[in-house]
């Protein structure tokens, strides 16, 4: 998804965490967009960085209605300052970019995450009032020997749309079903057909989904909260 006028990227120097200094980046938006939008990227310790394929794609959607995009790499990955924390320090670290965003832009925010960084947006957006939407991409569940549970759904009453796979191998449908099925309402799961966890191609439905996955966050954005491209 592209836009005419494509947003302007610019480093931000100012967010810090408990942790010290984080590297981020902002995409810009239009001078009058309604929302401001985070995104989170996956496992650290998988290589997960703000410049993941997942978040990149998700960025481009968000950038697409004109909404600024702040993307960021958790405690300890790139430039980020401090030390991989088994999620507890990274959520320190996404409650700082919503803090970030709400000082800097003043504006609802939308917030999301990929795989690990799924997990870590939930926990840190569900109940804070600023964020007004929160969409989980690869929602995972047990990961090489890392479980995942999600109980505090259930007092999570924004709006939440959950994408994945239907062939991701870190989070099982009946895993990922379970939880959100817990989630207080309002939800929505999609599944995306023929899509592994990095919403790449199976065998039996080979090349790359990202645009399925794309196309999905537009129609909830589109009649969730009214925006048009």
């Amino acid at each position: 998804m592209t836009t005419n006028n494509p947003p302007k990227i610019r480093s931000i120097d100012d967010l810090r965490s408990p942790a010290g200094r984080l590297e981020a980046v902002l995409n810009s938006g239009r001078a009058d967009a309604p929302y401001a939008v985070l995104v989170c990227h996956p496992h650290p310790m998988g290589g997960g960085t703000m410049h993941n394929k997942v978040v990149y794609h998700a960025m481009k959607t968000f950038a697409s209605f004109g909404l600024p995009v702040l993307r960021f790499n958790f405690r300890g990955v790139g430039l980020s300052e401090g030390s991989f924390d088994h999620a507890r320090g990274e959520e320190d670290d996404a409650r700082a970019a919503l803090d970030w965003l709400d000082r800097n832009l003043g504006l609802p925010i939308l917030s999301a995450g990929f795989s690990f960084g799924s997990y870590v947006n939930l926990r840190a957006s569900c109940g804070d009032q600023r964020v007004k939407g929160i969409l989980a991409l690869g929602l995972p569940g047990l990961v090489e020997g890392r479980s995942y549970t999600y109980e505090f759904l259930a007092q999570c009453t924004q709006p939440k749309l959950f994408v994945s796979g239907d062939h991701d191998q870190f989070g099982a449908r009946e895993v990922v079903e379970s939880a959100v099925a817990s989630a207080a309402e309002p939800k929505r799961l999609v599944w995306i057909e023929g899509a592994e966890h990095f919403f790449q191609g199976i065998p039996a439905s080979p090349g790359p989904k990202l645009d399925r996955m794309q196309q999905t966050i537009a129609q909830w954005l589109q009649e969730h909260f009214g925006l048009t491209q």
